[in-house]
């Protein structure tokens, strides 16, 4: 715990003033928040876009921290496999049950949903085998994305 430079009193460690004799106290300054994406490399953050059903929050950590924001490949693997989640979540909340009224559910809603498992599994496998796939729609939508937001690149 540090001293007051002039009475010599206990103060905290960011006390800005002495609460004995109300001098100013040297601030020490504090370092910067490490960045938690520092020791992920761009092909490991690539491949976890794509874990089924928690996906969506690694895409979201990825495009909104500094690490990756000049990686046009990285951000569009977060934003394919964050538009896939999207397809999931149409797919549960929406679709099955307007088609549970039809009753058509049964037959059309776990295709649709064991087809987008299926897509996470195949971009997991690809994505760590470091080839590129671009989703029919959904990869054109990332693509999209990415180049609006000015990194200029192509699939």
């Amino acid at each position: 715990m540090p001293f007051c430079t002039n009475c010599g009193t206990a103060v905290g460690d960011r006390v800005a003033f002495c609460q004995n004799c109300g001098r100013p106290q040297p601030v020490t300054a504090v370092p910067p928040a490490a960045d938690p994406l520092n020791g992920i490399s761009g092909e490991t953050a690539s491949t976890l876009c794509y874990i089924p059903w928690v996906g969506w929050i690694v895409s979201l950590v990825v495009l909104s921290t500094n690490r990756f924001r000049a990686d046009g490949l990285v951000r569009f693997h977060a934003f394919q496999g964050m538009y896939l989640a999207v397809a999931w979540m149409i797919v549960d909340i929406a679709l099955e049950p307007s088609l549970r009224i039809s009753g058509i559910s049964r037959s059309i809603v776990p295709l649709l949903k064991l087809g987008i498992v299926g897509t996470w599994i195949f971009m997991l496998i690809r994505t760590n085998a470091k080839q590129l796939v671009r989703l029919p729609v959904i990869g054109e939508m990332a693509e999209r994305s990415v180049n609006e937001q000015g990194n200029g690149w192509k699939t």
